[in-house]
C-alpha cells in the first residue's frame, strides 16, 4: 500500500530502526532518534544496493517520488544511479573550482 503524507508526519521512533516501503523500491527510513530520510533500493547485478535519496521534510513524498521515478529511468538505460549520482557531484565540484 503506497504511503500517505499523514502516515509519513505520524511515524514516530520505536525502540529499533523500521522502514515504512511506498512502492517500487521506495521506504521511508526511521531511526530510534526521530530522524527520517527516503532509501530507494533496486536490483543490480542480483544484488539489491540502496540510495538515500534525502531527509524529511526537507524531501516530500512527492519529491522522493519523482527522485525515485528519475533512478527508475536511469536504471532502464542501463545506468547505475550510484554512478550517476557520482558524476554529477564530480561534475558540479569541478565546475565550481574553474569558476
Amino acid at each position: 500500500m503506497a504511503l500517505t503524507n499523514m502516515a509519513v508526519r505520524h511515524a514516530k521512533p520505536l525502540a529499533k530502526d523500521y522502514a515504512l516501503p511506498d512502492y517500487n523500491g521506495l521506504a521511508l527510513f526511521v531511526n530510534t532518534k526521530g530522524i527520517k530520510c527516503w532509501h530507494f533500493r533496486f536490483s543490480r547485478a542480483g544484488k539489491q544496493p540502496l540510495i538515500s535519496l534525502g531527509a524529511y521534510p526537507e524531501l516530500s513524498l512527492r519529491d522522493a517520488r519523482a527522485l525515485r521515478d528519475v533512478a527508475r529511468v536511469l536504471m532502464a538505460r542501463g545506468i547505475d544511479p550510484r554512478v550517476h549520482r557520482q558524476l554529477e557531484r564530480n561534475a558540479r565540484r569541478l565546475a565550481t573550482e574553474n569558476a
